[in-house]
């Protein structure tokens, strides 16, 4: 199963007196793919635009590591995630790797381009 001993990439937003606001991570997949992992904005900063660019920081940081799909999952009972994701352009795939068989799970996945 994921550990954070297989993260490859851990981004941390943070206010100007170094406190944390907001984090995302990458592990790999494979050699062309990496699972979002991690994403978590504080409560009272949520809705400023931090969760969209984490996301797309980490989606940067897959492109330069020579990756070009991004998978995550989600919780079924996490709409605001999942509406964030589908904005972002993830569609949903079917069930993957640990979350093969899980009922309560939502699984996700954008192939990157250039710009997107």
């Amino acid at each position: 199963a994921p550990s954070s001993a297989d993260i490859s990439v851990f981004l941390i937003a943070r206010d100007a007196d170094g406190a944390a606001l907001a984090c995302g991570a990458l592990r790999q997949i494979d050699g062309t793919s990496a699972e979002v992992k991690r994403m978590y904005v504080r409560p009272e900063m949520r809705g400023t635009g931090l969760s969209t660019s984490i996301l797309h920081a980490l989606e940067d940081a897959a492109r330069t590591r020579g990756w070009t799909t991004l998978r995550l999952e989600t919780g079924k009972v996490m709409p605001a995630a999942i509406r964030f994701y589908e904005r972002e352009g993830y569609k949903p795939i079917p069930a993957f790797g640990a979350y093969i068989g899980s009922e309560n799970s939502r699984c996700y996945e954008k192939v990157l381009t250039d710009g997107t």
